[in-house]
């Protein structure tokens, strides 16, 4: 008798199982859904979904931590991941266990395979085994963030109880296109009949809105029926005015800063507000100080990791630096995946960058070093270094910073999570956010 497959060996089983990687459609996954018993009930108590180009982690993040300030149980479904898979299924704060995600692979097996066997792609299967755990569970609320669509993503087979759209850029061109409004389009899917809706930026195409009043879904749109100020003090507060989950205005003040972008954490809000929550605004308070998020803005000495990876993205992160006392140098460490808008996201950071260490990524999609490399020199931008990964490039840079200098890592959740495994194999815990007021200033 064989032993039972570890979470590794599922892994490289559903890597392997079907022919592409990317695979948009419901029909497979929302017949393997019914057989699982999905379909039958609501997933938990309260469900948001959250899609969108950018933005959708952070939103994430603060909605988990908000929840959990007011003790609900939570569970949160993202992805991709850094370094472990067990990343993407949080509950109430704690990475899945292996036995948990395991259990839920079989369960997802046994489905696909009876009566008619279906193929499912890595994402497909990992997103129903995480809501087979997640009905186990059953908590309070359940935060699910859409992979790279939104209409046909795999988490869509979820009705949610309020749908946030953070942000519409381009990105993904291959599965997407480049036409914003259709773009708009495929993100809106996530929408529901006479289900709220927020949207995240004041910069959305029409065709978000075209989609929230064919379908029936009630907007609550930034800057119409919700937004954000700053305060006047020494310290770096906000304020919030929005709505509840009774159309009574509200207003929370002496918010701290998160670190994050403010969009998604004011909308975080309004959406917590509309799945019937009442908040309470010192809960919110801890929650925004509390909020941890791997890979966005997140300091290891002087250095800074981001997972930004298209220009929309790219701008934001340079707004972020150029609130900061400008550094003696500020060295990019950046290595980029062949589908991506690299000339934009240089373009993005070049004022706010002195010089770059290019680094070669793995897979059928990597770009590398040296196509950067031309890349970033026909941009008149000066390179410094080429490796052969993020850990090479990191070691590289490790024996040539001067003390008053600072590393930007970006342009690939690949780049960032091979530098916080160069990190953590230098006996450094890459995964410790520094503390709030740490984060203010960043």
């Amino acid at each position: 008798m064989s032993d039972p497959a570890s979470l590794t060996d599922w892994l490289t089983r559903l890597e392997r199982q079907h022919p592409v990687s990317i695979d948009l459609g419901l029909e497979r996954v929302a017949e393997v859904a019914r057989r699982m018993g999905l379909m039958d009930t609501p997933l938990t108590k309260r469900v948001i979904t959250v899609a969108g180009t950018n933005g959708k982690g952070s939103t994430v993040a603060m909605l988990e931590s908000l929840a959990r300030a007011h003790g609900l149980s939570t569970a949160t479904y993202t992805s991709p991941h850094l370094l472990r898979y067990n990343e993407r299924l949080r509950l109430d704060g704690v990475e899945a266990e292996d036995d948990l995600l395991v259990t839920g692979f079989e369960h997802v097996e046994a489905a696909r395979l009876a009566p008619e066997p279906i193929s499912l792609t890595y994402f497909e299967a990992g997103t129903l085994g995480a809501f087979w755990a997640i009905v186990q569970r059953c908590p309070d609320l359940a935060i699910l963030e859409v992979g790279l669509g939104g209409r046909l993503d795999a988490v869509n087979v979820i009705d949610p109880d309020v749908a946030v759209i953070t942000t519409i850029a381009q990105d993904h061109a291959a599965f997407l296109g480049n036409d914003l409004e259709q773009i708009g389009r495929e993100k809106a899917g996530i929408m529901r009949r006479m289900r709220p809706v927020v949207l995240g930026s004041e910069h959305l195409p029409a065709s978000v809105r075209q989609v929230a009043w064919t379908v029936g879904a009630g907007l609550h749109a930034l800057g119409d029926d919700f937004r954000h100020g700053d305060e006047a003090g020494p310290e770096t507060t906000w304020t919030w005015q929005g709505r509840d989950g009774h159309g009574t205005p509200t207003t929370l003040a002496q918010l701290p800063d998160p670190g994050l972008p403010r969009d998604n954490a004011a909308s975080a809000l309004q959406a917590l507000f509309l799945s019937g929550l009442t908040l309470d605004a010192e809960a919110c308070r801890r929650g925004f100080a509390d909020v941890q998020l791997p890979g966005r803005m997140q300091w290891l000495g002087n250095w800074c990791l981001d997972v930004a990876h298209n220009p929309h993205a790219a701008l934001y992160l340079a707004s972020r630096f150029a609130q900061r006392v400008r550094p003696a140098r500020r060295i990019g460490l950046l290595g980029m995946l062949g589908d991506k808008d690299a000339t934009g996201v240089v373009a993005g950071l070049a004022s706010q960058v002195d010089g770059w260490v290019t680094v070669s990524l793995e897979g059928e999609r990597a770009r590398n070093a040296s196509e950067l490399a031309d890349l970033l020199k026909s941009q008149a931008q000066t390179v410094l270094h080429c490796a052969e990964s993020p850990a090479a490039g990191a070691e590289w840079l490790a024996g040539h910073l001067g003390e008053q200098d600072e590393v930007l890592v970006c342009g690939s959740f690949f780049t960032v999570a091979g530098v916080l495994e160069w990190f953590s194999l230098r006996g450094v815990d890459a995964i410790r956010q520094p503390s709030s007021a740490a984060r203010r200033n960043a």
